[in-house]
C-alpha cells in the first residue's frame, strides 16, 4: 500500500482537508502516517482530531508534546496556556472517548522494513529496535489505570542523558523527552532543551541529534516532525516534515515510495499574537 507521511497539523483543519484532497486524487485510500502534534495552537483542534479518528486504521499517528500536554490537562496536572486551542475537545460530549483515543496512540511507529516514525528524535545510543522497545514502556503506562501518575511526574529536563540503569519516572521521562522534545544533543547524547531555532544556532558542544556521528539509528529511515525552524529535510535515511503551517508556512506530506512532496500553504494563518 502507498504511504504518505504528514507533518505537524496543529489544528490546521482547512490545510489538512486540502492536502488530503490532493493525496486522494493521487492515490485513493493510501496509508497515512502523522508525525504527532495534530492538535493545539491552530484554530480547529477538535475538527482535526475527529477527521483523523474517522479514518480508522487508514491513519496512524505518534504522540507529540502537544498531544501529551492535552493529556496533562485532562489529568489535572497542567493548566491551559494562552494560545491553547484544546478547550473544544474537553467540551465535546464524547470528550472521554477522544482522550482515551490519544492515550492509546504509540510513541513510535514502524515504517516499512527498516524505518521508524517518531515526533521529535532518537538519542544516538538507540537503534530503532531499542526505540520501539522503550516506546512500549511508556505506552504501557499511558494505557493503564495509573496514567495520571505518569502525567504528574512527566515534566522536567532531567535526566538529560540516557543510561540503561535508569528506572521509574527518571527512565520514562528521559524516553518521553527524546521522543517528543529532542532537537539538539551532544556527541555523547546529552539533551539540550533551550534551543528552538535552526541547526546553525546549536549551542556550543551540541548539534542536531541526527548529525551525531555513528548514532545507532543512522542506517534506518527516521521520520519526524516537531522542529518547524528546521523545515523539510528529505535525505535517504532522514525525513523531517514540520514545515510550520501553524506559523505561516505549509503543511507537508511526502509519499514514501518515491519521496514526492505535496504541500498546502497556510494561507497566511499565524498563531494569534505572533
Amino acid at each position: 500500500m502507498t504511504t504518505y507521511v504528514i507533518g505537524d497539523v496543529h489544528g490546521c483543519l482547512k490545510q489538512l482537508e486540502h492536502l488530503l484532497t490532493i493525496i486522494d486524487r493521487e492515490t485513493p485510500d493510501a496509508q497515512l502516517l502523522f508525525t504527532g502534534d495534530i492538535i493545539n495552537r491552530g484554530p480547529e483542534s477538535l475538527g482535526v482530531l475527529r477527521l483523523i479518528m474517522a479514518m480508522g486504521d487508514r491513519a496512524q499517528m505518534v504522540l507529540g508534546n502537544h498531544d501529551l500536554h492535552l493529556l496533562g490537562i485532562a489529568a489535572g496536572i497542567r493548566k491551559m496556556k494562552a494560545g491553547d486551542t484544546v478547550k473544544p475537545i474537553f467540551d465535546a460530549p464524547d470528550s472521554a472517548e477522544l482522550l482515551d483515543w490519544f492515550r492509546t496512540r504509540p510513541m513510535a511507529c514502524p515504517v516499512g522494513e527498516n524505518g521508524i516514525l517518531v515526533h521529535a528524535g532518537l538519542l544516538p545510543q538507540w537503534s530503532c529496535a531499542k526505540a520501539f522497545a522503550l516506546g512500549k514502556e511508556v505506552e504501557a503506562v499511558l494505557r493503564s489505570g495509573s496514567w495520571q501518575s505518569l502525567m504528574a511526574e512527566m515534566y522536567g529536563n532531567k535526566p538529560k542523558k540516557w543510561d540503561e540503569g535508569l528506572t521509574g519516572m527518571d527512565r520514562l521521562r528521559c524516553i518521553i523527552n527524546s521522543f517528543t522534545r529532542l532537537r539538539f544533543c551532544s556527541a555523547d547524547g546529552v539533551m539540550e532543551f533551550d534551543g528552538k531555532l535552526g541547526p546553525e544556532t546549536a549551542p556550543e558542544g551540541y548539534m542536531p541529534w541526527f548529525d551525531v556521528p555513528r548514532r545507532l539509528s543512522e542506517s534506518s529511515l527516521v521520520i519526524f516532525g516537531h522542529w518547524s525552524t528546521l523545515g523539510l529535510v528529505n535525505r535517504p535515511n532522514l525525513l523531517a516534515l514540520d514545515t510550520g503551517c501553524l506559523w505561516g508556512g505549509a503543511l507537508t506530506a511526502v509519499r514514501l515510495e518515491d519521496r514526492a512532496v505535496f504541500q498546502v500553504q497556510s494561507s497566511g494563518y499565524r498563531v494569534p499574537g505572533l
